[in-house]
């Protein structure tokens, strides 16, 4: 990714909250319970609040220096996770590519070149890297342009068979599919900036004269997307009610509703249908403005490179340890299905979904968890059918803390109360207060009627605990109550 380094501290924590709880009345059980009775009788009050009535729950606590349950409630019933299941798709993702693994694009022709021009067709190759960047688009064309290239007479032609051709997760609707977080998955894709939501376009519509249409530019341009802007600019002080989305099945983004003299208007990350097709127009352009020109015959084209073709360019994406910050503190769901499809092209030469979660089943075996207790259709969290218990969870990142890339792990982990949002991740407005700010290293989850959270925590003596809190079937919001926990978890004295 980008990766804006700020100084993190990291405190070896590594223990989990596995138990489930139904809230009718809380069951928990404390194995250690002189020192750790307070801490269960806090949590219990919390959990038997008139707001969790109803509430479906699970909640572990272990000891990350023994593994030890020291408070569950409920820590075996299975819930669904939300984004807490990319602790095992990252986990699952260093163990089988490795820290180092890299993303690699290539620009490739089966022709060659004469007095600046290549006569032959023009191959944009990829591996599924959601890192790259119109600016890396644009360093293509230069180099291209460098090795002396002026004009190409055969083909622009996307080979994104690294990845099979399904692009949407079994768990995604078509209210879905033109948010970010659902974009499409594939071999060759792009993404508009240092965010990495690849396979998006930023679509910024601001405020013009009144009675006019808002000003909308889109990032980076492409020709794949068309605008029908049907918005209209106010008088200052009324309401901005601008909605910008894609229609499902198409490249066509509709812009509606008021925007207010005076406001900042509405920016939006859209998704693109075909990837592919959007990487390649970006592409073109690049080359065009190095004065790189196609023959009237060009046509842009998907299929896969041959294997005798040239490569001319190569880029290659920063390492999975450094992907790792992006990912899991942004909680990137295109980052997650990407891995997913990745191990399963390692590790069976078949980029697809069902390969990839039969990886990680394979990997959450391996190191001991009860593979049976797992169910998942996606590797991001974003289906409801995602089930697991908090004992589960828990054990997962007490077990971690032993492998050899667990600093690349933990690091990418949001942290509690930490501004910078590649540090705070997804906590960085949570849980900022001055006894707990910095003290939890956690992953978030939210869906419909769904929150968790499940990491590490530094208590009052020092101490490093894991847990694991799961809800489901709420009425409102389970955050306040998670958090509730996670700082009682922290501040509670176990002397």
């Amino acid at each position: 990714m980008f990766l804006r380094k700020s100084a993190m501290v990291f405190m070896a924590v590594v223990m989990s909250l596995a138990a489930v709880f139904t809230v009718l009345p809380v069951q928990s059980e404390v194995h250690a319970s002189s020192p750790y009775e307070s801490l269960e009788k806090k949590i219990n009050v919390l959990l038997s609040d008139a707001s969790m009535n109803s509430v479906i729950s699970s909640v572990a606590i272990r000891k990350a220096s023994t593994g030890e349950i020291i408070y569950e409630a409920n820590a075996d019933r299975k819930v669904t996770p939300a984004s807490t299941l990319k602790l095992l798709t990252s986990a699952a993702a260093l163990e089988t590519l490795g820290e180092e693994y890299r993303f690699t694009t290539e620009l490739l022709t089966d022709g060659n070149v004469v007095n600046g021009v290549l006569n032959g067709n023009l191959y944009l190759r990829g591996q599924g890297d959601p890192t790259l960047l119109k600016s890396d688009l644009d360093k293509f064309a230069t180099q291209l342009s460098a090795i002396g290239i002026k004009k190409v007479n055969g083909h622009l032609i996307g080979d994104d068979t690294w990845f099979d051709s399904v692009r949407l997760s079994p768990s995604i609707e078509k209210n879905d599919e033109t948010h970010y977080y659902a974009a499409q998955i594939s071999g060759l894709t792009l993404s508009p900036n240092n965010d990495y939501d690849a396979g998006t376009v930023i679509v910024n519509a601001k405020p013009t004269k009144n009675g006019y249409k808002a000003k909308v530019s889109m990032s980076p341009e492409t020709n794949i997307v068309s605008i029908v802007n049907k918005s209209k600019t106010v008088a200052k002080g009324n309401r901005n009610t601008l909605t910008i989305k894609r229609q499902p099945g198409t490249n066509k983004i509709v812009i509606t509703g008021n925007v207010p003299v005076g406001s900042s208007g509405k920016r939006e990350w859209v998704t693109v249908s075909n990837p592919t097709a959007y990487t390649l127009d970006v592409l073109k352009k690049s080359l065009s403005s190095k004065g790189i020109k196609f023959a009237p015959s060009t046509q842009v084209l998907r299929r896969q490179a041959p294997a005798s073709a040239e490569v001319l360019v190569t880029k290659q994406s920063m390492p999975l340890k450094s992907l790792m910050r992006p990912f899991m503190k942004l909680s990137n769901n295109t980052h997650a299905e990407t891995l997913a499809k990745t191990m399963g092209k390692h590790v069976y030469a078949d980029g697809s979904w069902d390969a990839g979660l039969q990886v990680m089943r394979e990997y959450a075996k391996s190191i001991g968890l009860n593979s049976a207790e797992w169910t998942f259709e996606d590797a991001s969290g974003m289906s409801h059918k995602n089930k697991v218990s908090s004992a589960q969870l828990t054990e997962l990142l007490y077990l971690v803390r032993n492998a050899p890339w667990y600093g690349s792990f933990v690091q990418g982990l949001p942290v509690s109360g930490m501004p910078e949002r590649f540090i705070g991740g997804t906590l960085k407005n949570r849980l900022s207060g001055s006894a707990v700010k910095g003290k939890v290293i956690a992953k978030t989850g939210s869906l419909n009627h769904v929150n968790s959270l499940a990491g590490y925590v530094e208590t009052a003596e020092g101490e490093t605990l894991i847990f694991s809190i799961l809800t489901q079937n709420q009425k409102k919001s389970t955050i306040p109550t998670l958090d509730r926990i996670a700082n009682v978890i922290v501040t509670t004295s176990t002397k």
